[in-house]
């Protein structure tokens, strides 16, 4: 399923703020990592509707991935 790009943008900008909080990074670190990870190729690909799941849940997968490339 294909989301609007759109929302896709608000979406990712959500993520990416709620991803920067939670490791205490800037936003332009979050937005850099966010852009070159798995689980933004995830959303962008449409893949098992990643972009139905909800901010946190994917700030979280975003933390795991960000945790195992340290």
């Amino acid at each position: 399923m294909t989301a609007n790009p759109i929302l896709l943008q608000k979406k990712y900008s959500r993520v990416i703020e709620c991803f920067a909080r939670q490791q205490e990074i800037s936003l332009d670190a979050a937005l850099n990592f966010f852009y070159h990870s798995e689980v933004y190729q995830l959303i962008r690909d449409g893949v098992s509707d990643m972009h139905c799941m909800s901010d946190v849940y994917l700030a979280e997968e975003l933390e795991q991935e960000y945790q195992t490339k340290q």
